[in-house]
């Protein structure tokens, strides 16, 4: 008998859903996958620390490190504290390095890329270079002593004070020439983060590329590739055609990433996403398609989650990792939708609703009873049932 819940469009209206979708059968990616694919990973809250959400992140430990082992399962490589682990918007960089630490230590073996940045200067008291410098040098030297390799996140610091294109290729070669492992750039756009408008120096995305493509010329050696997080096909493959020789585009365009992994005849793009925290067992499938040749079993796979995924980060584009929480939730990865800093509050009823529907229709509701059980009780909450 198919399952049936009845929830509430955007006019309030309570409408039956039928569940349509099969639950996706995981499998490994091979780790000669034909695509480089790391999944940007969430953190699970402690719902009952006593703490404030504008205190400290308090967060569970035992859940968190479960939800990358379930990634390393399927053979994807964890992207750690990064934005989708709400860095910088409610996980702090103590807790940052304490994420990464436990990573590295339960998990030696995986593929993790570390983010590294300068979140612990208030952007507000840098008064110049050197203040971004220091903070860059600080997080580089406590990631590296664990072994770890660094993705070098965009700062809000410099993005305050840089007075043009030179000062970020001053920092950036700095930090370049310190790492130990060739690392990942960062290219994150405002959408995801208001303050960093304007990054590399200019708002003019022509002059930023130039600024991009510059420093990485400069440091080829140094770097494993760069992400790029602007939600524009066209100007990631602008900038992916003007990359040196062995270095890596990581598509971090969470609407058109099937077609930029899938590529062209100048070339591809590897993943560092967001999205496929929740897209996991789906990706492992559809990339494993592509070692073998089947670009059309690829994107049979992978093309029918874009609507889930542009829903999921619809504007305000920064508030996605709710819907990255509640889909973690939905599919018993953790016992609660309870976000760091609440911001499980952050997107409204219907979003969640759409969100479900879609899931659905791509298979990604593993156990699909217990989603509709805890679905109906977060519309108790809300007083629709």
């Amino acid at each position: 008998m198919a399952l049936r819940i009845a929830l509430p469009d955007t006019a309030g209206r309570m409408v039956e859903h039928v569940l349509t979708g099969t639950p996706v059968v995981p499998s490994r990616l091979p780790p000669d996958a034909a695509r480089v694919v790391y999944a940007a990973a969430h953190v699970v809250a402690d719902p009952f620390a006593a703490a404030d959400p504008s205190e400290a992140a308090a967060v569970d430990w035992k859940a968190t490190m479960a939800f990358r082992r379930h990634l390393d399962a399927l053979g994807l490589g964890i992207a750690e504290a990064m934005d989708t682990a709400q860095r910088g918007m409610g996980l702090d960089w103590p807790g940052a390095l304490e994420l990464i630490r436990r990573t590295r230590e339960e998990l030696p073996q995986a593929r993790v890329a570390n983010g590294c940045g300068t979140d612990q200067l208030d952007p507000a008291a840098a008064r110049g270079l050197d203040d971004v410098r220091r903070a860059y040098g600080a997080q580089m030297e406590a990631i590296q002593r664990l072994g770890g390799r660094l993705i070098l996140m965009a700062s809000r610091a410099l993005a305050r004070v840089a007075r043009g294109p030179e000062d970020y290729a001053r920092v950036y070669a700095e930090a370049l020439g310190n790492a130990d492992q060739p690392v990942i750039l960062h290219w994150l756009g405002e959408m995801f983060d208001p303050a960093l408008k304007g990054y590399w120096g200019s708002s003019r995305f022509e002059e930023a590329l130039e600024t991009v493509v510059a420093i990485i010329a400069a440091n080829p050696a140094k770097v494993d590739g760069i992400k790029i997080s602007l939600l524009d096909r066209d100007r990631e493959i602008a900038l992916r055609r003007r990359l040196p020789p062995g270095v890596r585009m990581y598509t971090g365009d969470d609407f058109n990433y099937p077609e930029l992994m899938a590529g062209d005849e100048a070339g591809f793009s590897h993943a560092l996403l967001g999205i496929f925290d929740p897209l996991a067992p789906l990706v492992a499938e559809a990339v494993g398609r592509l070692g073998a040749g089947d670009v059309a079993g690829f994107r049979r796979i992978l093309d029918p989650t874009v609507p889930l995924a542009r829903t999921i980060f619809r504007a305000p584009t920064r508030f996605y990792k709710t819907g990255v929480v509640f889909l973690a939730w939905l599919n018993g990865f953790q016992d609660h939708f309870v976000m760091l800093a609440g911001a499980q509050a952050m997107r409204p009823l219907p979003h969640f609703c759409e969100v479900f529907r879609l899931a659905d229709g791509c298979g990604l509701l593993r156990d699909p009873d217990l989603a509709v059980a805890r679905m109906r009780r977060l519309l108790a909450l809300y007083g629709a049932a």
